[in-house]
């Protein structure tokens, strides 16, 4: 009787000179989750020679703060993504830095209180200045202050016009990169976060009060998978960034389009979170061909792994192959319609 366990060999790892790109093709023939960024190398590959793909990534976690924000600056510039999802933190916090604030490696052993009265913020081993915190809050609020407050926002038109504003300071953000190449950027969840306090305090201090329309996101990304002959998505960590590109593919009909027609076909998830919870941000791509976000038979992985530990190697390893890509979209002209 023929073996059919015994397809494929773990070939061991050995130590010479290679190039990044180089290790993670061998990583993928290793084991645990090694094999799994190794494969989340070759799935992003293959994303990216698919010029007739929409490439939408959901960013969670404190990334900004932890030194990963212009990797997905980078990301942005190049076209290898189309469509960012993001927390509010991750892209107030890397404002924070763009002004020409610095975060300082710290301990998660250390007296709080003492922190407090020196006025440092703590992100677990990292600490910030409370008052260049603060000044990066008032930037956001005097920005607002620019609005029209009769208009009711996208989190994207308000981002555009917020990159658009960066863009004049000279102020290299996320956002900002995201406004010169024209892509969109959303987050759904932006109060949480110092978006919020400079609305509320813009609103406390002049009576102005920006709104900010959480529904007019999801149908705007939901024209977007509608619009796109195929999409692939790029998760790292969960939470609502995660959820909201996932609801896009069976709200699709709202837009005259068979929502069994458009799960992701691609998908990448970079994860510390378990399944068992039973919380978005474990739940396994496996799962979500149940409920049609992911397609039965997509090129996906998931790597269980610290994001500030998988996403340089996966970026560094893309940046080595030198691959030209063009937005499959002019989304412009796509939301206009909406």
């Amino acid at each position: 009787m023929e073996n059919p366990y015994f397809k494929e060999k773990v070939k061991t790892f050995e130590v010479k000179n290679r190039s990044t790109s180089k290790l993670l093709e061998d990583l993928k023939d290793t084991a645990y989750q090694g094999r799994k960024l190794g494969e989340a190398f070759q799935v992003y590959k293959q994303m990216l020679k698919d010029d007739k793909l929409t490439i939408i990534m959901g960013l969670s976690g404190s990334m900004s703060t932890a030194g990963m924000w212009k990797i997905i600056r980078w990301l942005i510039e190049n076209n290898y993504i189309d469509v960012l999802v993001s927390t509010g933190a991750n892209i107030s916090e890397d404002v924070y830095e763009a002004m020409g604030s610095s975060y300082y490696k710290g301990s998660p052993l250390v007296d709080d209180e003492e922190l407090f009265e020196y006025k440092i913020d703590r992100f677990y081993d990292v600490y910030a200045s409370e008052d260049d915190y603060r000044r990066m809050e008032k930037l956001i609020e005097d920005f607002s202050d620019t609005l029209d407050q009769h208009r009711i926002y996208s989190s994207r038109a308000y981002l555009w016009e917020f990159g658009k504003f960066l863009g004049s300071k000279d102020i290299r953000s996320m956002v900002e990169a995201a406004y010169r190449k024209r892509i969109p950027v959303y987050s759904p969840a932006i109060a949480d976060s110092a978006y919020g306090i400079a609305l509320v305090r813009l609103k406390r201090r002049k009576g102005k009060l920006i709104s900010i329309d959480a529904t007019l996101d999801l149908e705007e990304l939901t024209k977007i998978v509608a619009t796109s002959e195929k999409t692939g998505v790029i998760y790292i960590g969960g939470g609502v960034p995660k959820d909201f590109v996932q609801i896009c593919t069976y709200l699709t009909p709202v837009f005259g389009v068979d929502a069994r027609s458009k799960p992701h076909e691609y998908a990448i998830q970079i994860t510390t979170d378990s399944p068992q919870w039973g919380g978005l941000s474990g739940c396994t791509l496996e799962e979500a061909v149940s409920w049609g976000k992911i397609a039965a038979n997509a090129n996906k992985v998931t790597c269980y792994c610290d994001a500030t530990i998988a996403l340089p190697i996966l970026a560094q390893a893309i940046s080595e192959l030198g691959i030209r890509r063009n937005p499959p979209l002019d989304f412009e002209k796509i939301l206009k319609e909406i």
